[in-house]
């Protein structure tokens, strides 16, 4: 065998080495990315789920629970050439299609929550934050047209007031249950300064009526009543103010 053959052989085994080696790093790039993608997918598929299912029933609209089916669904039918063996996706993605085609006039079976705790009320906004975070990324992957998205963002901030204004109303109400015409007071008077900070709180007239006159009256009760030392800690007097603080989902708003 000549010395040019021999270097010929040695040239293409080693070309053939290196095509092979290109190859496996390709073949391992795609399925990294497509490992990837599923696990994206199916995180926004159940964050989807979870907010269809967990949104309290006064917030829950059909509206909202036919976006929230559309984009599980339009998530699922990406999902499933990437994950053709998993026979539940399959099944939930026909129930997403079934539950679609019916419109706005899809069931809404929400149980409403009656916000009385902090607790409940930051785990409504842990929601709202996430719808939030929703809509600006199926903006950004062209699920949801920018003029819908901020409408729905738009939605998302009211409601958000709305929850504020809840939890004041019926944190008042329990403390006048319990005889604390100072901490009904206090309660108000926060749900008050809500509405006031807002942007556009002429949206909320009858709410913010109802709690001046809820304020009035607590304000008269408390005069006849013992005044709380000015040293005493009130658990209202610190309220929300995880809540009231500076919301980092609004930095995200779609302009």
């Amino acid at each position: 065998m000549s010395p040019v053959l021999i270097t010929g052989l040695v040239v293409a085994g080693l070309f053939v080495l290196i095509a092979i080696g290109v190859i496996n790093q390709i073949v391992e790039k795609n399925n990294l990315e497509k490992a990837r993608m599923r696990a994206e997918l199916s995180d926004r598929m159940r964050r989807c789920a979870n907010l269809s299912e967990s949104f309290p029933g006064q917030m829950m609209t059909p509206p909202l629970k036919l976006l929230l089916t559309r984009l599980e669904l339009h998530l699922g039918e990406r999902l499933l050439p990437l994950d053709k063996k998993n026979p539940a996706l399959g099944a939930r993605v026909d129930a997403l299609r079934t539950a679609a085609a019916k419109g706005e006039d899809i069931p809404v079976q929400n149980a409403p929550v009656n916000v009385a705790t902090e607790a409940q009320a930051k785990e409504i906004r842990l929601l709202l934050e996430d719808l939030h975070a929703l809509i600006v990324w199926a903006n950004k992957q062209n699920q949801l047209d920018t003029t819908a998205a901020k409408r729905w963002i738009q939605q998302i901030q009211r409601m958000m007031v709305m929850l504020h204004v809840e939890y004041f109303t019926n944190a008042g109400k329990q403390a006048l249950q319990q005889g604390s015409a100072h901490k009904a007071r206090l309660a108000f008077e926060r749900g008050i300064q809500h509405i006031r900070k807002q942007s556009n709180p002429a949206d909320y007239q009858p709410q913010l009526a109802q709690l001046e006159a809820s304020y009035a009256h607590a304000n008269k009760l408390e005069q006849t009543q013992q005044q709380p030392k000015l040293d005493e800690p009130s658990e209202l007097a610190e309220g929300l103010k995880s809540l009231e603080s500076e919301d980092d989902w609004k930095k995200n708003n779609i302009y």
